[in-house]
């Protein structure tokens, strides 16, 4: 099948069982946002993609997403003619029926192939990470459960490291340019591509690599977005994909920079209030979404953070990280790069979502074979990372689910990573980090007490009254605390050269 080995056909087997179980479960607004870009991308022309309002569910990824959804209308035709019209309509309210739901979720399995060919690229020392992403529990929360199309955007980015592990700069400028025209999100990551593409291949006027880089780039730019700019769809589009003003925080407070400094300004707040200190308080930051809503963010204490200021601060400190790259353009160093790209943009970014962790962790597992230093990172931040995404399954139904099935995760592939990575003699400084580092992660299992069984008994006995947002905060402010950990492994692997091994 596909050119597969037994045990990668084994593990796509496995994968795709385990997947199908999970059809009936829990579904987030993202199944309705999807449905709804079928049923745009299906009944309305090309011009009128960006501008339809019929659902509050708009289109806001790049034009490549808008065909791949399309192209996911053509084998609807293959349904009933009543469930194609079910599925294909426009409508102001959601849409749901069990063969909707079944399609949906079939084209998410279907889109993973591509995560799995990319994967099978790899040398078979590449097995355990390729087990690892195949069935990592945050592309199982959130496509398979919570829904979107994680596993197939990032096996285009795999696609784009097999280029330039291969030492085909074509392939990996060409597949990264589709796929910051199929999610923007993306674009966090590109100063690495930039710095590694052009130090690697067209530093000191290779003019021929440099037109060849920069041709297959702007070719399949204009693919995307042509149309569009020809139809005079420029300020639409901009104004559809990036929308500044949903707030500095998502409602789900990513475990970043910014989570810490809203927990300091409520914190400040309430000190204020019951101490009569003597602080300048925003009325607007009382009743702000730094509590945990929707919307914009203003602090009640502490000055405002604006978009500007989030892209400087994310700029300035992935200059800092691309240093290393520039000096040694390596494959290594261009994965350790991609990985400190996306903890600054995650850590200091502008309305990051909590599923942004992806960003981190795909780049981070393949270097955790690398060396001790790297694989520490690997775990710590797989663990807060997981963590943090727990809040998405809020149901009851869900909790084993996803505590069960991460922990059964975490042990398989972190105790297959330890015998595979060498443990160089500890020095003092990290024989105090690993040690730290462990500490931290033994109370994962009192936070979890508390957020998904202490505290719902206390609110439901009555004991605890308005502290429905203490959870989602403690969990993010935990999570964030192993952020900090992972990025300044990550670093201190950047800027010391803790790199033994290749994949």
């Amino acid at each position: 099948m596909l050119g597969l080995s037994k045990g990668q056909r084994d593990l796509f087997v496995a994968s795709t069982v385990l997947k199908v179980l999970f059809y009936p479960a829990y579904r987030s607004t993202d199944f309705e946002v999807h449905r709804n870009w079928l049923a745009i991308t299906h009944q309305l022309p090309l011009k009128q993609w960006y501008y339809d309002t019929t659902s509050e569910w708009t289109l806001d990824y790049p034009p490549f997403f808008a065909c791949f959804s399309y192209l996911l209308t053509l084998p609807a035709r293959l349904l009933p003619r009543s469930a194609q019209d079910h599925l294909l309509q426009l409508s102001p309210t959601p849409v749901d029926s069990w063969l909707i739901t079944g399609y949906m979720r079939t084209t998410v399995l279907v889109s993973e192939l591509v995560l799995l060919l990319g994967l099978q690229r790899g040398s078979e020392a590449q097995s355990i990470i390729s087990f690892g992403l195949l069935l990592h529990p945050g592309f199982l929360i959130l496509d398979s459960i919570h829904f979107q199309y994680n596993g197939f955007l990032f096996g285009i980015l795999v696609w784009s490291l097999v280029g330039a592990k291969e030492g085909r700069p074509i392939m990996c400028a060409g597949f990264f340019a589709a796929l910051l025209n199929f999610k923007h999100i993306y674009m966090y990551l590109a100063p690495a591509w930039f710095i590694y593409l052009f130090r690697a291949y067209c530093y000191i006027l290779h003019l021929r690599p440099l037109a060849q880089i920069g041709f297959v780039t702007v070719l399949v730019s204009a693919m995307s977005l042509g149309p569009f700019l020809a139809l005079g769809q420029g300020p639409q589009l901009l104004s559809r994909l990036f929308p500044f003003t949903r707030g500095l925080n998502h409602a789900y407070w990513a475990p970043n920079a910014w989570a810490d400094i809203t927990l300091v300004d409520r914190v400040l707040y309430q000190a204020s209030r019951r101490f009569g200190l003597d602080m300048s308080v925003s009325a607007a930051g009382i009743k702000s979404s730094s509590r945990g809503l929707v919307g914009d963010t203003n602090f009640a204490v502490l000055p405002d953070i604006k978009p500007f200021h989030c892209f400087v601060i994310t700029l300035v400190i992935q200059c800092i990280s691309l240093i290393s790259l520039w000096l040694k353009p390596t494959y290594r160093s261009f994965l350790q790069s991609i990985t400190a790209c996306g903890f600054a943009s995650f850590m200091f970014g502008w309305h990051v979502h909590e599923k942004a962790v992806m960003l981190l962790l795909v780049p981070l597992s393949l270097m955790s074979t690398d060396d001790w230093n790297h694989y520490q990172a690997f775990k710590v931040a797989s663990v807060s990372g997981l963590v943090s995404l727990f809040p998405l399954l809020f149901h009851a139904a869900e909790t084993p689910i996803k505590m069960g099935y991460t922990f059964i995760w975490l042990v398989i592939v972190l105790s297959s990573l330890r015998q595979s990575v060498s443990k160089t003699p500890p020095s003092i400084s990290s024989y105090l980090a690993d040690n730290i580092q462990s500490l931290y992660l033994y109370t994962a299992l009192p936070l979890l007490l508390f957020t998904s069984i202490i505290h719902p008994y206390l609110t439901l006995t009555g004991a605890v009254i308005h502290a429905e947002f203490l959870p989602l905060m403690t969990t993010s402010i935990w999570c964030s605390t192993g952020m900090w950990i992972a990025w300044g492994r990550v670093l201190v692997g950047l800027f010391t050269g803790h790199s033994k091994r290749t994949i």
